[in-house]
């Protein structure tokens, strides 16, 4: 079994901060330790926050047992287009899978539709010849010599990676196995991905892009991983490094290699798994997730204390918001929204008199204008420094100081003096914008999954979550807002409760009716013990792993389906109508109504298996300053009430059954929380803040 006690460190890198959170088991001791993000080599800012962290905790790199790391870097590199060069050999016939994609129009009114430029560009497509049947049977034996001639082509064209796609090789995948031990051979040191591994799952273009994906970004999370050992190791760091995957388990930095694809979003899965765990402790098993750093918010629905997740996720949107407009990658993933909306996204007026917020971002480099790193754009940090949220002389606990001048001359430069406002006016426009756009996403993203938000309390984390809850809890309705201890490195928290877990799927269509059950069992079989085998090697002990089936259920004719638990216990003719049923109580909660009179069919067979989750029992160091109330300061909150005489109080020094009443700015290092004069304030036993809003 993977040891539950010493020492384990979480490393979650954001597009400004790189927060680290070293927790020690035995005693409950928690360290933090906040950096600016290197995004050149972000491996720079974890180990500097990696040895500030096991500096502050007093204790030495070499006791460290574990470091489990989220990261952005996949998704960013899809976004920038900073992956490798990366080719696809596909079968002869289907070299432009990636061009007609599946021939939708997410917006069937624009004339001149913007699709998403494909990864790999034509002339890296090659064919082979080759062919299965939607069965697996052999239709064309694989032509060795036409494997052969691609693989000369490939190494003229200095190619990184290679992604082998071949028709309805989710069926059968020994002509992509016998492509890549070609190509091992021929081109010695590529990397090589097959979507017989990567993504076994029916539809073409899906399976094609995903695997795409996971070839054009294995060397750069190859590189990533090796350059981020070395420097832990410099810093005395000998356990072992875990990376947390999108479906919100994590996995050894081996299986990371082979499928960095599934680390798409690995880092917002960490907040949504820590939001789960930390309302569960508090009673409250069904939330709404809203995680808000320095460049992106996130929001993501909690239901009986866990994330809901997806079985694909689309990445690298043409437009923000246009389902259809991305890479649709077949990646099971904690299911959020995520818009430009953070403490550094870049406020403006535009030409039409109004102001905009995001989604662009001054990130870590050069950083808000109050950063005093060389940026001048008005940001939301700005906007809040200037209302009084934030204490330019205890920003990072006083580590980094504010540049309270700067901020003013940003926000009246860049929207006080366009509008004809104040500075003050100017920013509180600012906050309320950022507020409204958060809001307007969480809400929409309420409404796509039948959700209401005014039934969920809202808990608030991330460094910008805590300042601007309040604000986006009342344009939402929310009743009830949580706010937990360490606020501003939660998600690095989280990274510290994820299970090992690792997701397997095979095609099958075929209907209820018709199932060849025998076939079916052996699929699951298969797949779990794929599932045990890679998560004994990473050290769990077999009794303590769980293994779910599922299976994606449809009515015959109909283009999407729905995802439903297998009955557990031997599959046999017996589970079908169980299945049915289920599968229509699903069908009415979604759409309301069901087809009694239309067969139903399965088009894929899932298992997902899961270690236990880790258990997070941290104990934040007093203040020095023993005073609850520290002192006051004026705080806007808007001109319908000006300018308060706002209590600032030490959030260290808070204890369980503490009760205060807004205005209040409650002060901790990595954040502070913003509440106006209708809120009432209690501590709970884990020391979160339950908010109340009248």
């Amino acid at each position: 079994m993977v040891s539950r006690s010493g020492l384990r460190v979480g490393i979650d890198i954001g597009g400004t901060f790189t927060d680290v959170v070293l927790v020690d088991d035995r005693t409950g001791a928690i360290s933090v330790s906040k950096v600016l993000t290197t995004p050149a080599n972000p491996a720079i800012a974890v180990a500097e926050a990696f040895s500030m962290a096991t500096l502050m905790g007093g204790v030495g790199a070499t006791d460290v047992t574990r470091v489990v790391h989220g990261t952005t870097l996949v998704t960013n590199a899809v976004v920038e287009r900073k992956g490798a060069r990366t080719a696809l050999v596909t079968t002869a016939g289907f070299r432009d899978t990636l061009e007609i994609a599946t021939e939708n129009r997410y917006d069937m009114y624009d004339l001149e539709i913007e699709k998403p430029r494909p990864l790999v560009p034509r002339r890296l497509r090659e064919e082979v010849r080759e062919r299965m049947y939607a069965d697996g049977r052999v239709a064309e034996p694989l032509d060795v010599e036409s494997v052969r001639a691609t693989a000369e082509r490939l190494r003229a064209a200095g190619v990184e990676a290679v992604a082998v796609c071949l028709l309805n090789s989710y069926r059968s995948g020994a002509h992509e196995r016998r492509v890549a031990e070609l190509l091992a051979e021929l081109l010695p040191g590529v990397p090589v991905a097959l979507s017989s591994e990567v993504s076994p799952e029916i539809r073409e273009y899906h399976r094609s892009v995903t695997t795409v994906v996971n070839a054009y970004v294995m060397p750069l999370v190859d590189r990533y991983v090796e350059e981020l050992g070395r420097r832990l190791g410099e810093s005395g760091f000998r356990g072992e490094v875990f990376l947390m995957l999108s479906n919100g388990g994590i996995c050894t930095a081996e299986t990371a290699r082979r499928f960095p694809v599934r680390l798409i979003e690995s880092g917002p899965a960490a907040g949504a798994l820590a939001a789960a765990y930390i309302g569960a402790r508090a009673g409250f098993p069904d939330l709404l997730s809203f995680d808000m750093g320095g460049t992106t918010a996130k929001a993501c629905f909690i239901e009986r204390a866990r994330p809901l997740t997806s079985p694909g996720i689309e990445v690298a949107h043409v437009y923000r918001f246009k389902q259809g407009s991305g890479f649709p990658l077949q990646v099971r993933s904690v299911e959020l929204i995520e818009i430009g909306a953070g403490g550094g996204s870049i406020a403006r007026v535009d030409a039409l008199g109004l102001v905009r917020v995001g989604p662009d971002s001054a990130s870590s480099d050069p950083g808000p204008a109050c950063y005093g790193l060389g940026g001048r754009h008005a940001t939301v940090t700005d906007a809040d420094l200037v209302l009084g949220h934030l204490d330019p002389a205890f920003f990072l606990g006083g580590k980094m100081a504010l540049d309270l001048d700067g901020a003013r001359r940003a926000i009246d430069t860049d929207v006080a003096r366009p509008l004809g406002l104040s500075t003050i006016d100017a920013a509180y426009a600012v906050y309320r914008i950022v507020n409204e756009n958060m809001a307007s996403a969480a809400r929409m993203h309420a409404i796509e999954r039948g959700k209401n938000p005014h039934a969920y309390p809202l808990i608030a984390f991330g460094g910008a979550g805590p300042v601007h809850a309040v604000g986006v809890g009342r344009i939402l309705g929310v009743r009830r807002l949580i706010v937990p201890v360490g606020a501003g490195v939660t998600s690095a928290a989280g990274l510290l409760t994820a299970p090992f877990a690792f997701d397997f799927v095979r095609s099958y269509r075929v209907r209820l009716d018709a199932v060849d059950w025998p076939r079916v069992e052996a699929l699951c079989d298969g797949m779990e013990a794929e599932g045990l085998d890679i998560l004994t090697r990473a050290g769990v002990a077999r009794e303590a792993i769980t293994v779910q089936r599922l299976c994606a259920v449809r009515y015959v004719g109909q283009g999407t389906e729905l995802e439903v638990a297998l009955p557990s216990g031997p599959l046999g003719p017996a589970v079908a109508e169980p299945l049915r049923q289920t599968f229509e109580r699903s069908y009415r909660e979604h759409y309301n109504t069901v087809n009694a009179d239309v067969a139903v069919e399965v088009l894929t067979w899932r298992v997902s298996v899961a270690g236990p989750a880790e258990s997070l029992e941290v104990r934040f160091e007093s203040s020095a300053e023993v005073r609850k109330r520290k002192g006051e300061r004026p705080v806007y909150f808007g001109p319908a009430v000006g300018l308060l005489a706002t209590g600032v109080y030490d959030r260290y020094a808070l204890v369980p059954g503490d009760r205060l009443a807004g205005p209040a700015v409650i002060e901790e290092r990595e954040s502070a929380t913003v509440v106006d004069p209708g809120a009432d304030i209690t501590v709970d036993g884990h020391g979160n803040l339950i908010i109340d809003l009248r």
